[in-house]
């Protein structure tokens, strides 16, 4: 049985949490629940991957008493610091940045780490609405195409020029090992998009997942 170990990044501690419940998706296609769903055959069950979810942030959030205070108050503590052996650089296969404050910037090691998984082919990052921002200070925005919230692409444009911008017209693009998509719920449809792109997953074990979630069926390009 294979496995896959995914990073959720969220450097600043300050997260909307409707862009991290993009991940539940990506854990109804995993080996630990995949028995959630229905008609899978024994044979299918046994090629899904275990999938190993790593909550990272900096050693400042870390030492916070509050943890990481996402929207709607909740508070979580992330399970490693992007100094911990286990979440370095081609230790994990996937990313998601979850969108946090456009307002706020980060420091040369938060930036750094992401920048890192970033320079590594296999290793894909998947940035959800204003998550496009902690990508952008890392320096990994020019001249690439990515999306971003609708209401932001001015702000995001002239914060980090030579990105090309889409968000004013898709939910998301991919330009190579980089997802990113517009605002907050359009992380569901990237999501989707990624995990019938490759081959991580089973196909019969996302679409059903996807059908048992309602999620994915809304095209790419806003109407």
């Amino acid at each position: 049985m294979s496995s896959i170990n995914i990073g959720v990044y969220i450097p600043s501690g300050d997260v909307q949490l409707l862009d991290l419940a993009c991940v539940d998706l990506l854990n109804m296609m995993s080996r630990q629940a995949v028995h959630f769903l229905p008609n899978i055959p024994p044979d299918v069950v046994a090629a899904t991957p275990a999938v190993n979810f790593l909550y990272i942030t900096t050693q400042k959030v870390i030492n916070d008493p509050n943890g990481a205070v996402l929207t709607s108050n909740l508070r979580i503590v992330p399970s490693h610091v992007i100094t911990d052996p286990d979440v370095q650089p081609g230790r994990l296969d996937i990313v998601v940045v979850p969108g946090t404050d456009p307002a706020i910037g980060f420091d040369a090691d938060a930036c750094d780490f992401l920048r890192r998984h970033a320079a590594i082919p296999t290793v894909d990052i998947l940035s959800v609405c204003s998550g496009i921002y902690v990508l952008g200070h890392a320096g990994m925005l020019k001249g690439i195409k990515a999306c971003g919230p609708i209401g932001l692409q001015a702000d995001i444009a002239t914060k980090f020029p030579g990105v090309e911008l889409f968000g004013d017209s898709l939910r998301w693009i991919q330009d190579g090992n980089i997802w990113s998509s517009g605002g907050v719920t359009n992380g569901n449809d990237l999501v989707a998009a990624y995990a019938r792109s490759n081959k991580r997953f089973p196909p019969l074990v996302v679409e059903t997942a996807l059908v048992v979630a309602d999620v994915g069926n809304r095209p790419q390009r806003f109407n």
